[in-house]
């Protein structure tokens, strides 16, 4: 992006907003299968994550680069009358820990809302701008 574009910022702040948008819909994933012990192939759920990029080498915004399965450990848990217990009575559950995630969604949102900021102080200027050309 030319650093002389004067839509530079907002150009940064919507990346920003669409790049936050698309990993709160990936958390949102994340807490809807937090309890899904068959996802299919017989195994649990994994934990999704994005992975954010520059958009360019220069000054930019940012977009989700790609979505990553999370390959560290399932979580078991004691229940021998589940279905899926095995010889021991221990399930396999998702990788998907509660917590964590609703820190993620709060710090996913206010990154959005931190470019929402930057949209409306952006358009305050521009008003002020061209109240001041009148």
């Amino acid at each position: 992006m030319d650093s002389n574009n004067i839509f530079g910022p907002v150009d940064i702040a919507v990346s920003g907003m669409r790049a936050q948008g698309r990993n709160m819909e990936v958390i949102s994933s994340n807490v809807a299968h937090a309890r899904t012990t068959d996802a299919g192939k017989g195994q649990p759920y994994r934990r999704l994550e994005p992975v954010l990029k520059a958009e360019s080498d220069e000054i930019g915004g940012v977009i989700v680069d790609e979505i990553v399965k999370d390959m560290s450990d399932f979580q078991t848990i004691f229940d021998p009358g589940n279905p899926q217990a095995d010889k021991n009575g221990y399930v396999l559950m998702p990788n998907v820990n509660l917590p964590v995630e609703m820190m993620n969604l709060t710090v996913a949102t206010r990154t959005y809302q931190a470019n929402a900021a930057v949209l409306k102080r952006y358009q305050q200027v521009v008003e002020t701008t061209l109240e001041l050309l009148r």
